[in-house]
This record gives C-alpha cells, sequence and structure tokens, in this order.
C-alpha cells in the first residue's frame, strides 16, 4: 500500500511515518517506481509506535522496545518502576486538590489533615496515605 493509504488507514501523518523511518522505527519499505509500497504489517507496527507513544516511552525507548527481549528487558523494568513512580505522585495529587476541594481551613497548609496527608507521603510505602 502506499504512504497516503497507510496514513489513512492508521490515522497517522505521512510525514511521522517518514520520520519514524528516517529514525530506524520502521523498516524502510520497498519501492516501485519511485514510491514507498507498504506491506499489511506496516499498519500494526504504526498501531504499536502510537500506543507506545501514548505510553510515554521515548523514541529511543521505543527503538529499544522493538529489539530482542533480552535487550529490551532491562528498559521496560525501568519504564515500569518509572510509570509506577508517576501513579503514586497522581495519587498524591488526588488526594491534595480533593481534600483542598473540601478542606474548611483558609490556609490549606496549616490544616491539620493536610499537614498529617503530607507527611504520610513521605513515610516508606504503608498503604497510602488519609484519604
Amino acid at each position: 500500500m502506499t504512504i497516503g493509504r497507510l496514513a489513512e488507514i492508521t490515522g497517522v501523518p505521512a510525514s511521522a511515518i517518514r520520520y519514524w523511518e528516517r529514525h530506524g522505527l520502521l523498516p524502510q519499505p520497498e519501492r516501485q517506481s519511485g514510491q514507498r509500497r507498504y506491506p499489511p504489517e506496516a499498519a500494526q507496527r504504526i498501531v504499536m509506535l502510537r500506543k507506545c507513544q501514548q505510553a510515554g516511552l521515548t523514541l529511543v525507548e521505543i527503538r529499544e522496545f522493538q529489539q530482542e527481549r533480552s535487550r529490551r528487558a532491562a528498559m521496560i523494568r525501568d519504564k515500569v518502576a518509572e510509570i509506577e513512580q508517576r501513579m503514586v505522585d497522581l495519587d498524591h495529587a488526588h488526594q491534595l486538590l480533593t481534600h483542598a476541594l473540601q478542606c474548611g481551613e483558609e490556609d490549606i497548609v496549616v490544616c491539620p489533615k493536610f499537614r498529617e496527608q503530607m507527611a504520610s507521603w513521605d513515610a516508606p510505602a504503608s498503604g497510602g496515605g488519609p484519604g
């Protein structure tokens, strides 16, 4: 299929497809009369690249993700740890904002419950702070 058709069925601009090719994230397609021609599985790889981007992987990490299992395992473990930390940070943000909406204190920093909540975030993992 042509790059235009591939862009159409994946929802990814042709410029992004060419960019990914230049950076080794997509294999170079065959050419017929100077035009790129992609096999049907190219669409699956593009969908996978988009999902990797949505998951927060950088281009370097995506390239490594496509390597053989032994080469990608360390990167994946590091990324999982990073995501888990972001999840903790997001949970703290949710707790903070939810409490701030309900807090009766004029200055939230002096609120005892808020201060207790913040102190619990610095404590070793114990299943989370007060909600």
